[in-house]
């Protein structure tokens, strides 16, 4: 989600680079690795949503591609998003796939939880979505809308309001899970609803396609949506040649991706519910951070592809709503150190 193309500047690349590199990482993970292989696959459990730029995640889970890496890896899914942090913090799961801002508002709220990895940046697949009584963001004043607290719709809806002269005050918010959006607008109960793919497409199909419409989308936010993977500190620490296997198992499923398009519509689709043709098209939403632009994310840049720019403007919003006291810096929601590893290569 994710809850998500654009332009990102080299400066300050060597110097970060430098600083993040570790050298002795690629013998620690080799070591690791060796001895990994030895004790028999090591199971590891992701928290995930249905989301179309999870994709990769979902064919290596079902062509098992983890497997060379001595890995036995099983996505769990949640309903709400919002339950992952406290999942990955509890134990429950080893990392999750989050967007930036959860991360931000863990890292605030004092749950060491890191980005070892960007996936992608949401381009149109997480949406403001509205009957047409509603014209343009403004419109919304006084409106219930549906969205789910504490999650990739609720950071949306706040940067739109906010880039309109607006706050979560002018609207009435009415709590619901991004699957429980599309129910509720159809019935009428909705005129205005917050959500992303699949959800968003069975919004924007309703009444032949007439009866909603996009008001505002992360197409409008470029980079601020970014979906990526999160592991505690604790777990960085311990399972590093996991945590690396995992990453290479994911761009195994990225390569599938691009070199079996229509299989891999088939295996995404099954997992999401919906056909091989309305992946193709979801997939036109998102924007697949391939490895070599993977880099760019921890680097200081004034675009909001950068963590230190999107981070300013996401810690600025979730302070302004009381969710966060303090911003916190961009160092302590990332680690680069496999990325750098990786890229190196």
């Amino acid at each position: 989600m994710r809850s998500s193309s654009f332009s990102l500047p080299a400066n300050g690349t060597s110097s970060l680079l430098s600083r993040l590199c570790k050298p002795a990482l690629g013998l620690a993970v080799s070591l690791a690795a060796a001895s990994s292989f030895a004790a028999g696959p090591t199971t590891m459990k992701l928290g995930t949503v249905v989301w179309i730029g999870y994709g990769p995640f979902y064919v290596a889970e079902a062509l098992d591609l983890y497997k060379k890496y001595n890995l036995k890896v099983s996505l769990q899914v949640f309903n709400d998003p919002a339950l992952i942090p406290s999942a990955i913090a509890s134990g429950a799961i080893d990392g999750g796939h989050l967007t930036y801002d959860q991360v931000v508002g863990q890292v605030a709220s004092g749950n060491a939880q890191k980005v070892v990895m960007p996936i992608d940046y949401s381009n149109g697949g997480d949406a403001i979505v509205a009957d047409s009584s509603i014209k343009t963001v403004k419109d919304l004043k006084g409106k219930k809308v549906g969205f789910n607290p504490l999650s990739p719709s609720d950071f949306l809806l706040s940067y739109a309001l906010k880039t309109n002269g607006m706050t979560d005050k002018d609207i009435v918010p009415v709590s619901m899970t991004p699957e429980a959006v599309p129910a509720a607008m159809a019935s009428g109960q909705l005129p205005i609803g917050v959500t992303y793919e699949p959800s968003l497409s069975q919004i924007l199909g309703q009444g032949g396609g007439k009866k909603f419409k996009v008001v505002f989308s992360s197409k409008n936010a470029p980079g601020l949506i970014a979906d990526v993977m999160v592991f505690d500190d604790k777990v960085i620490k311990a399972k590093p040649a996991e945590i690396t296997g995992i990453i290479k198992a994911y761009l195994d499923g990225v390569a599938y991706m691009k070199a079996k398009p229509d299989e891999s519509a088939k295996i995404i689709g099954k997992f999401m519910g919906v056909s091989a043709k309305e992946v193709k098209e979801q997939l036109a939403g998102v924007y697949t951070i391939p490895l070599a632009e993977m880099p760019k994310a921890f680097m200081k840049a004034k675009e909001t592809t950068s963590y230190y720019a999107s981070g300013e403007i996401i810690g600025e919003l979730l302070k302004a709503k009381g969710q966060i006291k303090a911003i916190p810096a961009a160092e302590a929601t990332f680690d680069a150190q496999f990325v750098t590893a990786l890229t190196k290569k």
